[in-house]
């Protein structure tokens, strides 16, 4: 009597979890799905070529996104650039040749600690270490975000790399190749997959921040070149989004850039996805 009655408690506790873990995986979708479809509808419609392709135009009072759409693109290109070669090489000293394990666990302490840090705290690091000494530039808020993502593209390529069987190492080593030749020709064509996942990744965090850069790079919609365009204050499309809805009230503007920038995450989250998918179709054959 005594077990049935504790084995129903437990079938009657069971249900309720289902039921509470149900309503929240709902609720989640549900808010999701809200936020999804209401900045698309109060956004698309908003969205035209004049504003995707010209300037704003204080005379005649025109608003163009063109420029923080370049502004965009080049603080995106100067962050990879950068942080590339560090984020990877990093990667690949823990991975293959630190030896000293507490200093590796300090490192990657480090990096977990750096992904945790508040945006805002960036953009107070940057202004005081890169724009009150190069300016307030493109080329400060690239800087800035190089140091953000860091740990991400360091901890992905690190567990890509992990993923290379031991084997293959110790069959080139037994072919007579040096320790870098192994890395070069061996490990890191089986890891590419985890570099391009962590560009695929930072590209998002880059697209989505606004707080480092309201420090660092500044409001001019200014159109400029690539190298003129590092060089001088310009808005991504997230600043220009606060500027345009915080300073000018220009709500319509402001959800069009929204879903500009829903759009492209979008794209960016089933990129990644595919390119999961391709690497591992390919490790199957």
């Amino acid at each position: 009597m005594l077990s049935q009655t504790l084995s129903k408690k437990r079938k009657n506790y069971e249900v309720l979890m289902k039921v509470l873990m149900l309503l929240s995986a709902g609720l989640t979708a549900a808010l999701t799905l809200f936020l999804v479809i209401y900045v698309l509808v109060q956004g698309i419609p908003n969205i035209t070529w004049e504003l995707l392709s010209t300037k704003p135009s204080y005379l005649t009072e025109k608003i163009g996104i063109l420029p923080n759409i370049l502004n965009t693109v080049y603080i995106i290109l100067a962050t990879l650039l950068l942080v590339l070669p560090i984020g990877v090489g990093a990667a690949i000293y823990l991975t293959e040749y630190a030896s000293n394990k507490k200093v590796v666990s300090i490192i990657e302490y480090a990096a977990e600690t750096l992904s945790g840090i508040p945006s805002i705290i960036y953009g107070l690091v940057g202004m005081l270490l890169f724009s009150n000494n190069i300016g307030t530039c493109l080329l400060s808020g690239a800087l800035t975000l190089v140091i953000m993502n860091l740990p991400t593209i360091m901890r992905t390529t690190q567990e890509s790399l992990k993923t290379v069987p031991q084997s293959y190492r110790e069959g080139a080593f037994g072919l007579g190749a040096g320790k870098w030749r192994v890395v070069r020709t061996v490990v890191l064509p089986g890891c590419v997959d985890g570099v391009i996942t962590g560009c695929i990744l930072s590209v998002g965090r880059i697209l989505g921040e606004s707080a480092a850069l309201l420090f660092t790079a500044g409001f001019a919609h200014a159109l400029n070149g690539v190298i003129d365009g590092l060089a001088t204050p310009g808005a991504t499309l997230t600043v220009a989004l606060y500027v345009y809805a915080k300073e000018q009230g220009e709500f319509g503007v402001a959800f069009a850039i929204a879903a500009i920038l829903m759009i492209l995450t979008a794209l960016i989250n089933f990129a990644a996805t595919f390119v999961q998918k391709q690497f591992a179709k390919r490790r199957s054959l």
